[in-house]
């Protein structure tokens, strides 16, 4: 990313990425995938917690200059 996005933007936008990965994991657990989607709906998963971790590093970084910042362990952890 070349721009700078607000803190706040990227902690929603962890917190979304994390809750799309929770969401995606329950749906492949569930028996509501069809044997011939799953692979795809895995790669979906795949790259769902691709985009997080590189949100999470963005986010770790942040927290190391603005101290003001929570946790990411109490971000992650807390309820909106």
């Amino acid at each position: 990313m070349n721009e700078t996005i607000s803190s706040n933007a990227l902690i929603y936008a962890t917190l979304a990425l994390n809750s799309e990965v929770t969401l995606q994991r329950e749906y492949l657990e569930s028996d509501d995938v069809d044997s011939e989607d799953r692979e795809n709906e895995e790669e979906i998963l795949a790259d769902l917690e691709q985009a997080f971790m590189e949100f999470v590093d963005i986010y770790k970084g942040r927290c190391k200059a603005d101290k003001e910042l929570p946790t990411l362990e109490e971000l992650l952890n807390s309820e909106l």
